[in-house]
């Protein structure tokens, strides 16, 4: 029986540990080929010499289950690297047909101590990372899909976090590139619909060494029980939106964890007022707002993500 990614060829990013591993052997274990990118380097904030090892240890753990694969280490917040990268896939496999975006660091820090270099760097690797990856991607289906005189197929799969949906005091550049991500997302969903591609983001939770800090006070559970935080958990849905099953998804966020997936609703209006006058007065806003917001929670995606079980200190 053909599975349903056969004949595909996927790229992900960040592939050598935690999320991004557990994804690609999915999608292998899925039937697409697999290009495994990670820069490699062995501190989460980005810190340490790069190293083609953890990429080349999970594209030989693929061919070794039968699958194909084949590793890349640059940097995908590298404009040219990251096109060299798709490009890899296309001279690789003839094509790219599934890109997932899962790269990124952590430089952790409250707003008020935080360095420019802190910001920028996770800034760039989270958010342009993405970018550079999608604009390479897109080209190629643009150029495909002209060249066929109609749609082709893509699958885009970002990634981004619960960081963005509820906040996150100590990661404002983490949240910031995470929600930027979300609009890159749904940009990206409008602008290549009509090439065939689709493209959604997702929020995961799972225990890896990006989040070791996050999930400290959850203990792993004994041997031989399910860990509801194991990066497994959130790789099914990614090979689910990269497979055809999934041509009617486009431009949505989806957080899974743990045998959960929840569809997150753009945001909506909640409350409306009009001026009684041509112009808005500062007393008029303050008998209307002031009332309205007495006793409601600081901010309204906090109601958002009691929903979705999240934890707020």
């Amino acid at each position: 029986m053909a599975q349903p990614l056969e004949g595909l060829t996927a790229l992900v990013t960040g592939a050598g540990r935690g999320l991004g591993r557990a994804e690609a052997l999915e999608l292998a274990r899925l039937g697409a080929r697999v290009v495994v990118n990670d820069f490699g380097q062995p501190g989460r904030d980005g810190s340490g010499a790069a190293s083609g090892a953890p990429a080349e240890a999970v594209a030989e753990e693929i061919r070794a289950a039968g699958g194909q694969a084949v590793a890349h280490t640059g940097d995908v917040a590298d404009h040219q690297q990251a096109g060299a990268l798709v490009q890899l896939a296309i001279d690789t496999y003839g094509r790219l047909d599934v890109l997932v975006n899962n790269a990124g660091i952590l430089r952790d820090r409250m707003v008020f101590s935080m360095t420019e270099d802190e910001w920028d760097s996770v800034i760039r690797v989270h958010l342009k990372g993405h970018f550079n990856t999608t604009h390479f991607a897109a080209a190629h289906w643009r150029a495909r899909s002209k060249a066929a005189g109609g749609p082709v197929f893509g699958r885009i799969v970002n990634t981004s976090s619960e960081a963005f949906l509820a906040g996150s005091a100590g990661q404002p550049n983490y949240a910031a590139a995470k929600g930027g991500i979300v609009g890159l997302t749904t940009s990206t969903a409008l602008a290549l619909a009509k090439y065939g591609v689709t493209a959604n983001a997702i929020c995961p939770r799972a225990r890896t060494r990006m989040t070791e800090d996050v999930f400290a006070g959850f203990a792993v559970p004994e041997e031989g029980r399910p860990d509801p935080l194991a990066p497994e958990h959130v790789a099914p849905l990614v090979g689910y939106l990269a497979s055809p099953a999934a041509a009617g998804i486009n431009g949505q966020l989806l957080v899974v964890h743990g045998g959960m997936v929840a569809i997150a609703e753009r945001p909506r209006i909640a409350a409306k007022f009009d001026t009684a006058k041509d112009v808005f007065s500062y007393e008029e806003l303050d008998g209307l707002l002031t009332p309205y917001y007495a006793g409601r929670p600081a901010h309204e995606t906090f109601a958002a993500a009691e929903v979705l079980g999240l934890k707020h200190d």
